[in-house]
Formats: C-alpha cells, sequence, structure tokens
C-alpha cells in the first residue's frame, strides 16, 4: 500500500507517513462492515448504548496518546487535549438524546380520514465521514457519534495532513470489539476520499468549498445524500452602542484563536464610525499581546499554521490587500520559525470588498475592521459575501442585536460573543449560502439525518373496491 508524506508543522520536516487505502481495499472494508451493521441495528439502541459507554471508557484510557498524535498533528497542544475530550463528552450527549429521536412515531391522517400511520427510523446501513486538518477528530466526532447510536456502520477517512492520530483511537476502537465490527478510521488522501463516497451511502464532508462541491457532485451521481459543511468568511458587526471592551475581547479570540484555522473563525468585522479608530487600537494592542506557542508548547496562545500551502494563500491575500491601499496595522507576514510556517495575528484597515482578503476565506489569524454610518450599511457589508456559516453582532440590547441579526443571511449569529456554536452543539443551525448543505450535524437533526422514515399506513375501515374509480361519481 502507498505511503503519504506527513509534514510537522512545527518544524516544517516530513517524520511520518500515512497509508493511502485504495479503492479496492475500501470496498472490501465496506463490505465487512455493511454486514456486521444488520446486527448492530437490530441489537437495539439499548445496546449500541453500552457499547459506546465501553469505548468512552477506552477513550479515557487512550486520551493522553490520542492527545499527543494530535498535538503533533497541529502543533498546538491545548486544543488537541480538548479534541481527545470531545467524543467522550458527545457519547454523553447524544445518549441522553438518542431514545426521543429514534422513537417509532404514530398518529392519525389528517388528509385522509381512517388511516393511521406508523414511522419506522431506518438508518443508513454505512456512513462515510472524511474530516479536516484543522479539527480532524472533533469534526469527525460530531458526524460518526450520531450515526453509530443511529444504527449506522461508519468508515472515518480523516486529512493526509492531519493523520497521526488515528493509530492510538484505532487502539481504543479495537479493545471494543462490537464497536470495531462497525466502527473504522482509514487514511488517504482524495483517492481515498473518492473510493470512500463510492462504498458508502451517506457521505459527511468538513472542509472547502472547492472540495465539498466535488464530493457533492460525486455523491449525487451515485444518488446518495451528502452533508456538506464548508466555508466561511464570517462578519461581526459592533453597533455603536456595544460594549467595546467585550466585543474586542470576543473578536480577538475568535479571530486570532486556534491561529484563525477555524470555520467559524472571524475575518470580517464592521464597526459603527464614531467607535472604529478605538475599536481598531485596541483590537491591536490586544493582537499584539498574543503569544506564539513556539519555544515551549505549554506556554504563548497560538501554534503554527497547520497546513503549509495555506501560509502562501494568506501571503497572497496581504499582497493584494497592501497593493490596493490596505493599512497594516500589525502582523502582515508568514514567519519561518525553525522550519514551520507561523503568522502573527493581523488587523488590517481601509480595505474593501474588491480585495481578495474581504472576499477570499483566510483560515489563518488575520481580521479586516471598516466602519459604517448606518446599520443598513452595516447589513449589507456583512452580507456580501458567497459565504454564509455563521456572523456575530455586538449590541447594548437583546432587541437591537436581533433587529441587526434578522437581516443576515448566515445559518447562526453570536450576540455579544463570537463562535458560540462551538460550545453549544445542541442548537440546531443550518449552514446558508456557499456554507454548506444538507441535514445540519448541531441540534436534532446531528442524528435524524441518519435515519429514514418508513412508514406503515393502516386502514380502519374496509378497503375501497374497484367500484371506486368508477367513471360519472361526484365527489
Amino acid at each position: 500500500m502507498k505511503k503519504i508524506p506527513a509534514r510537522n508543522p512545527r518544524s516544517g520536516r516530513i517524520d511520518h507517513e500515512v497509508e493511502n487505502w485504495p479503492a479496492a481495499r475500501l470496498a472490501a472494508l465496506a463490505s465487512e462492515l455493511r454486514e456486521a451493521q444488520a446486527a448492530w441495528r437490530q441489537q437495539g439502541l439499548q445496546r449500541r448504548g453500552e457499547v459506546l459507554l465501553a469505548w468512552r471508557d477506552q477513550l479515557r484510557r487512550h486520551s493522553e496518546p490520542i492527545a499527543a498524535a494530535l498535538t503533533e498533528d497541529t502543533g498546538r497542544r491545548l486544543l488537541s487535549r480538548f479534541e481527545a475530550q470531545k467524543p467522550i463528552s458527545l457519547i454523553d450527549h447524544w445518549l441522553q438524546q438518542a431514545p426521543a429521536l429514534l422513537a417509532d412515531e404514530c398518529g392519525a391522517s389528517a388528509m385522509a380520514p381512517g388511516i393511521d400511520w406508523r414511522h419506522i427510523k431506518v438508518p443508513y446501513p454505512l456512513v462515510g465521514v472524511i474530516s479536516p486538518w484543522n479539527f480532524p477528530l472533533t469534526l469527525a466526532s460530531l458526524d460518526a457519534i450520531p450515526a453509530l447510536l443511529a444504527g449506522c456502520a461508519v468508515i472515518v477517512k480523516p486529512s493526509e495532513v492531519t493523520s497521526r492520530f488515528v493509530e492510538p483511537l484505532r487502539e481504543s476502537i479495537a479493545a471494543v470489539p462490537e464497536l470495531a465490527a462497525v466502527f473504522r478510521f482509514v487514511t488517504g488522501n482524495s483517492s481515498a476520499g473518492i473510493g470512500l463516497i463510492d462504498a458508502v451511502d451517506a457521505i459527511c464532508f468538513t472542509g472547502s468549498v472547492a472540495t465539498g462541491r466535488k464530493v457533492g457532485e460525486h455523491a449525487a451521481r451515485r444518488f446518495i445524500p451528502a452533508f456538506l459543511e464548508l466555508g466561511g468568511k464570517d462578519a461581526a458587526i459592533v453597533t455603536a452602542s456595544a460594549e467595546l471592551s467585550n466585543a474586542v475581547r470576543a473578536i480577538a479570540r475568535s479571530a486570532f484563536g486556534a491561529t484563525g484555522q477555524a470555520c467559524q473563525s472571524l475575518e470580517r468585522v464592521y464597526v459603527a464610525r464614531e467607535r472604529h479608530d478605538e475599536f481598531v487600537r485596541s483590537l491591536v494592542a490586544c493582537a499584539k499581546d498574543i503569544k506564539f506557542n513556539d519555544a515551549d508548547l505549554d506556554h504563548g496562545h497560538i501554534g503554527p499554521l497547520i497546513f503549509a500551502p495555506q501560509a502562501r494563500k494568506i501571503e497572497q491575500q496581504l499582497e493584494d490587500a497592501a497593493a490596493r491601499g490596505a493599512k497594516i496595522h500589525c502582523g502582515g507576514s508568514i514567519e519561518n520559525r525553525s522550519g514551520g510556517a507561523w503568522c502573527r495575528p493581523t488587523v488590517l484597515s481601509e480595505v474593501d470588498h474588491d480585495m481578495r482578503i474581504m472576499r477570499e476565506e483566510t483560515f489563518g489569524p488575520l481580521v479586516t475592521v471598516t466602519p459604517f454610518d448606518s446599520i443598513r450599511q452595516a447589513i449589507t457589508f456583512a452580507n456580501a459575501s458567497d459565504y454564509g456559516l455563521s456572523a456575530a453582532v455586538f449590541a447594548a440590547t437583546r432587541e437591537e442585536a436581533e433587529t441587526v441579526a434578522a437581516a443576515l443571511e448566515v445559518g447562526a449569529i453570536s450576540i455579544n460573543d463570537a463562535g458560540l456554536t462551538i460550545a453549544a452543539n445542541d442548537v440546531e443551525k443550518d449552514s446558508f449560502r456557499l456554507s454548506g448543505m444538507g441535514g445540519s450535524r448541531m441540534g436534532p437533526s446531528g442524528m435524524s439525518r441518519f435515519v429514514r422514515k418508513r412508514a406503515l399506513l393502516y386502514q380502519t375501515a374496509a378497503a375501497a373496491s374497484i367500484d371506486s374509480m368508477r367513471e360519472g361519481q361526484s365527489f
């Protein structure tokens, strides 16, 4: 089996390699899991829950090696420890939600008196999950865990950029044989991704719009559902009444935290003109206090750019912005530190919507600040994007914030904070525009999207005869 070289983001060195699963091997694995899925579904939710609880115990035992591998993958320790704990919290959450979401439903038809109905929830036999390089375990778990509890078998392929964690995670799964029969992690590049789509009954993908479009098109040719969570160019609106210190605190955390490598990172900020200059000064001061963790993984706020080509994309956006007259207040360049690519928190002003940095997803610790003269103008600015993932609104009152939020073409809006969907995974939200399609991975839809409803319809009276179809009758 061919090997794919893996780069350490802190040193820039190729120090690992992962297997690239061929289509034939993926097809064989899919056949194996499909056979096991029938028993997995038939044994019922209670037993599936018990198996997931056993895996939860194994995840706790393996948390340190999993987190260590994620740290090697991403160059950051705190967030890697968070990722290692995420499947544990998701198992607890979905065990509470699953009984109500998966229960059969019944009722009587309102359109056809005398007909009763019952819905049976039928899981897709085999679900594929493709997770990205920024939060490979967290985003895989958000899809895989509810699918498993729903009765599906699951194959996960994380990005080849961040796949080191797969080995210790496989050990945790192998320790629970009933789970290992229906849940596997594979590795590989885009060819393995295509092979996975060809092998499954539904596909979940998190990543770029360009790749998501290919995934959706390939899934459509197979007539299987595709649940796509794609990019963003999230905007924040800071009204004249907002508490500025709170806005700066939240926006800095969102824009610069995780080195800006999160789909819901704020990348554009629109501030009431009378507060603009003060806001920029405060945000720049905050940005300058943020430290790299290059010298010591246990100190500093942000790590390196995980994916090497991302550094050049950021440079190109900055070059274009500077050439068009943007003002860079801090940061503004890629630094090579011991071989890794690092980007200091960057604040830009005097930008316009023709610049690449205002139109393209950046996925780095960069944020632009633009003044507005009216709320209508702020809304127009914020909606001037092909994306519609999420946004933030800062205002003195809930009523003012809700008025602004109601006009934003995005799926989730944090009020007086940013990125609240990170914590509130139980709140359903959709992606607008190019930011995604398919059922939400948040809230009840996170599980219900993995089952189809089979309707049983009961006639409570005598069945109609062929004479009911005789012409000449009145209705």
